[in-house]
């Protein structure tokens, strides 16, 4: 068991001081790769050691389940039991079904698991057509009103406010409409959503005060990991769980707030310290994950950004060794780039590089398919992250069953690994991996995830095989899953937390980074924010790529990410209001397929003009990608303007003619 003082030394000075604020309110502004997770369990054990915490009293959330389980794993490991780390859901549910029988009486409402066919039926309750991709949109616009705690009756002005679109072919009044029917439609199925989870346990608390004295006394301290990413329903939450006490340490990183869409803001943090006045506030900006190359360009990417940041931006420090320098590919199209990037990946692990440590990550997930394409014809193994669950693969419970059968009658003499491998061979799994991709191998690799666990507690902390059947039903509540390997595909939004040796940041491209969708400063932020964090991934090695088209189609350009110019070998910072001069490649003067900025900026003037006089949204009169396409291929004609993708016959018609005229003033004014 570890002394305090052997605690303590493993931790940098920045680290020991957060591990040594063991009391009253405490803020922690840790950087990427900083090594935050390790700070913060490490206070919790130093606690715990020196005799200020008692475990059971401390509470830990964080907000995915992979987290909160590393966090149990490495308190594990510190020799510290009893401390209760889970996501803020996990927590609060199981809460609220500790106490709904107590104060409600009966057992709680089945909770949804999605809630696309309540969202579906409460359209149809209201007579709106929807299809697939209209429930998506309508369900996650449900999801940010109850986390932003935005009620039916205040939604239409509470987007209105901030700006904030309507899904695409509603009105915000449809929609107000469409969030009173969903609660109808639960309250009829005696069902509740996993934001009701919060809001119910939040009430009870509000109106039951018993139940929040009852709380207060079994959790005296809190820490709230990735606070930058906490809604105002999590907050509501939290507040309920401190009531008027102190004890509590956030820990997070504005410039990794990646989640503004479903309600989350990093207000909460940024606050903290003039919420607290006594609170102690420790920056971490040692970076033990990246190279000094991968830092470097991290750090080049925040400061580049034409405005400030309005929050302080955390300048890493690497503490790495010199490594690779990071490169940069362009290619014709998107089968290219993925033919490309499998290759030198088959490449890499011919050299010995482990697929596991090798990822593609991309901004959405459509972008997955020439990659997994690529990849499957190179016959190299890859896991799409986001995809099925892995503890509802009918493998997965299989397993889990067998082996419940055999800890019965197992003879502790035996190895955990041998108990396990015993029983996946009966499966029909072996020591050798299935030849090319396919449900076989899907198949195997999960089961041989399971058998990696079972070494590694083994090695770790010699568990038996009923240890290992306790740690598998823990993962599988908290959806945990382990390890799986092969290539990870991931979208940048579900790489955030994780890390890898080598990453390829592709579809680096005007339209995809930033995202089209972003037409607002503070969206075009957030997506800068995002690539940030995909940049952050990268260990050792980072490659950078985008291409020039789809297809390989001179009718649908793209251009490189605005991005990247700047951090883009031969480029310069984009021109921004402070002066900077726009360059293209080395060039003064935009060439075919390059985005003219200035060209860019002044149809952006016209449309929002257009849409002001209008009294319309920004979007339904021209989006920004398709400005974007306009100022790329700069057309000349009406012939040439229909050629631009999703322009169509009726903008082309009310105003191809304005459109026409602006690029040809700006191309006469600007390179005569």
């Amino acid at each position: 068991m570890l002394s305090p003082d052997q605690i303590l030394e493993a931790l940098d000075p920045e680290q020991r001081e957060v591990a040594q604020a063991l009391t009253g309110p405490v803020c922690v502004l840790a950087g990427a790769g900083t090594g935050k997770t390790r700070a913060i369990t490490h206070r919790i054990a130093y606690g715990v050691r020196t005799g200020v915490y008692v475990p059971t009293s401390v509470l830990a959330v964080t907000f995915t389940a992979r987290a909160a389980g590393e966090m149990r794993t490495r308190l594990r490991e510190l020799g510290v039991v009893g401390v209760q780390a889970r996501t803020f859901h996990a927590a609060a549910l199981k809460q609220l079904s500790y106490f709904w029988p107590k104060v409600i009486g009966g057992a709680p409402p089945r909770i949804m698991e999605h809630k696309s066919q309540a969202v579906a039926e409460a359209a149809r309750r209201l007579g709106l057509e929807v299809d697939r991709v209209a429930v998506r949109d309508l369900a996650t616009e449900v999801e940010w009103a109850k986390v932003s705690m935005i009620t039916p009756e205040q939604y239409e002005q509470a987007a209105l406010a901030i700006d904030r679109p309507a899904p695409v072919g509603f009105d915000h009044r449809s929609v107000a409409r469409l969030l009173t029917s969903y609660e109808e439609v639960k309250e009829m199925r005696s069902v509740i959503d996993f934001e009701d989870v919060l809001l119910l346990l939040g009430g009870i608390f509000q109106e039951h005060p018993q139940v929040a004295r009852e709380v207060r006394d079994q959790y005296r301290r809190f820490v709230v990991d990735e606070y930058q990413d906490v809604s105002p329903l999590q907050q509501f939450v939290l507040e309920q769980w401190l009531g008027e006490r102190r004890e509590l340490c956030v820990v997070g990183d504005p410039s990794q707030t990646i989640y503004s869409f479903t309600g989350a803001t990093p207000y909460h943090l940024l606050s903290f310290a003039k919420k607290h006045r006594e609170a102690q506030v420790i920056r971490l900006v040692r970076d033990y994950r990246s190279t000094p190359q991968i830092v470097a360009l991290a750090n080049g990417l925040l400061v580049s950004a034409p405005k400030k940041a309005s929050f302080p931006v955390l300048e890493l420090v690497s503490q790495r060794e010199s490594g690779k320098q990071v490169t940069f590919a362009q290619y014709s199209d998107d089968a290219a780039e993925a033919a490309s990037i499998a290759a030198r990946i088959k490449r890499k692990l011919a050299g010995g590089t482990k697929a596991g440590d090798i990822a593609i990550l991309y901004r959405t997930n459509a972008q997955s398919e020439a990659f997994e394409n690529a990849l499957s014809d190179a016959g190299v193994s890859y896991l799409v992250r986001g995809g099925d669950r892995f503890f509802a693969r009918k493998d997965v419970r299989d397993t889990m069953i067998l082996l419940r059968g055999a800890a019965r009658g197992a003879d502790p003499e035996v190895p955990l690994s041998q108990h396990v491998s015993g029983v996946l061979s009966s499966l029909g799994w072996s020591s050798t991996a299935p030849s090319g991709r396919g449900a076989a191998r899907e198949r195997w690799d999960a089961l041989n995830a399971l058998l990696n666990m079972a070494i590694e507690l083994e090695q770790k902390f010699n568990s038996t095989l009923s240890d290992f059947i306790a740690d598998l039903d823990d993962r599988a509540r908290n959806q945990h899953a382990p390890a799986v390997d092969g290539v990870t595909l991931a979208s940048l939004h579900a790489a955030k937390g994780l890390e890898w040796d080598v990453v390829f940041l592709a579809g680096l491209s005007e339209g995809l980074m930033p995202i089209s969708l972003a037409e607002t400063e503070e969206a075009v932020a957030e997506e800068r924010r995002l690539l940030y964090v995909g940049i952050t991934r990268a260990k050792l090695e980072l490659e950078l790529s985008y291409s020039q088209s789809r297809n390989g189609s001179a009718r649908s350009p793209r251009s490189m990410s605005r991005f990247l110019k700047g951090i883009w070998p031969n480029t310069s910072a984009p021109h921004t209001q402070h002066g900077g001069k726009s360059r293209f490649l080395g060039r003064d003067i935009p060439m075919p397929g390059d985005l003219d900025e200035k060209l860019y900026a002044e149809l952006v003037r016209w449309r929002d003009e257009q849409a002001r006089i209008a009294e319309v949204t920004k979007s339904s009169v021209m989006p920004n990608a398709i400005l974007q396409r306009v100022a790329t291929l700069r057309p000349a004609s009406i012939e040439q303007l229909l050629t631009v993708k999703s322009v169509g016959q009726d903008r082309a018609s009310r105003w191809g003619e304005e459109i026409l005229e602006l690029v040809r003033g700006h191309m006469e004014k600007n390179f005569q």
